[in-house]
C-alpha cells in the first residue's frame, strides 16, 4: 500500500515514469529529540504571479540545504516552471521573472517532482511560511495529485519567539535582516531569499540552543505555547 493518500477523480495527465517517481517519493520524518544542529532542513522561497492563494501560480522555487548547523553550499535547488500563458504583472516585476523565461521553464510536473526528491523526508523553513506551504501544496495537488505532508516552521513566527526583546512583531525579512545585522546582496528572487531566510534561520537557532530549545518537538511545544498566548489576548 503507498504511504500516501493520492487525491481521487480526474488527476493530472502522468507519465509511468512519473507516477513511479511520485509514489518514491520519502514521506516526512517523524519529529525528534535529535538536537537542531542534527538535523537536515530545506529552506523554501517560491515566486508567483501574485498573492492570491486561490488563483496564482508558483513561477519559481528556489531552496537551500541547512544540515549539521550550517549551510550546504553544495545542495540548492533552483528552477523556473514552464507557464506558456504567464503575462507580466505588478508582482512579477519585483522578482525579475521575464514572460519568456517562465516559457522556457521546466515543465510543473517535473520541476515538482525534482524538487520533492530534493526534500526527502526534511522538514521545509519558510519566511510568513502558511504561503509557500498553500501555494506549493496546492500546485502539488494540481500538477501530481500529490498531497503534501510535510513540515513547515515559520521563520516569522520564530524571530519573536526567540527574540522578545525586539519591537518587531509582525515585520517582513527585511526588518529581521536589518536587526541581526546580515549583509544582503540581493533580494526578491527565490534563491537569494531562500539563501537569507536560512542565514537568519541558523542566528535564531543558535538562540534557541541557549534559551534550552534545541530540538524540533521543544520548538513546536513553544510555538504552540506561544499560539496559545496570543488567541488569549
Amino acid at each position: 500500500m503507498s504511504k500516501f493518500t493520492w487525491f481521487t477523480g480526474r488527476g493530472p495527465a502522468l507519465t509511468q515514469q512519473q507516477l513511479q517517481r511520485r509514489e518514491a517519493l520519502s514521506a516526512p520524518a517523524a519529529f525528534d529529540e535529535r538536537p537542531l544542529h542534527q538535523q537536515r532542513f530545506v529552506v523554501l522561497d517560491l515566486e508567483t504571479t501574485g498573492l492570491n492563494m486561490r488563483r496564482d501560480q508558483v513561477l519559481a522555487i528556489g531552496a537551500v540545504v541547512i544540515d549539521n548547523g550550517a549551510i550546504d553550499f553544495a545542495e540548492q535547488f533552483e528552477c523556473t516552471l514552464h507557464r506558456p500563458d504567464h503575462q507580466a504583472s505588478a508582482s512579477t516585476l519585483i522578482h525579475g521573472i521575464a514572460p519568456s523565461e517562465v516559457a522556457r521553464g521546466v515543465e510543473p510536473a517535473e520541476a515538482l517532482l525534482d524538487f520533492m526528491e530534493f526534500v526527502g523526508s526534511s522538514p521545509l523553513l519558510a519566511f510568513h511560511a502558511e504561503f509557500d506551504q498553500r501555494m506549493l501544496a496546492r500546485a502539488l495537488r494540481q500538477s501530481l495529485g500529490y498531497r503534501l505532508q510535510h513540515r513547515f516552521f515559520d521563520v516569522a513566527e520564530i524571530a519573536p519567539l526567540l527574540c522578545p526583546q525586539s519591537r518587531i512583531r509582525q515585520g517582513g525579512l527585511d526588518e529581521w535582516v536589518a536587526e541581526f545585522g546580515l549583509q544582503v546582496h540581493q533580494r526578491h528572487n527565490a534563491s537569494a531569499d531562500a539563501l537569507v531566510t536560512a542565514e537568519l534561520a541558523l542566528m535564531l537557532f543558535s538562540k534557541a540552543r541557549r534559551q534550552g530549545i534545541d530540538s524540533l518537538c521543544e520548538l513546536e511545544r513553544q510555538l504552540a505555547s506561544q499560539r496559545r498566548r496570543q488567541h488569549a489576548m
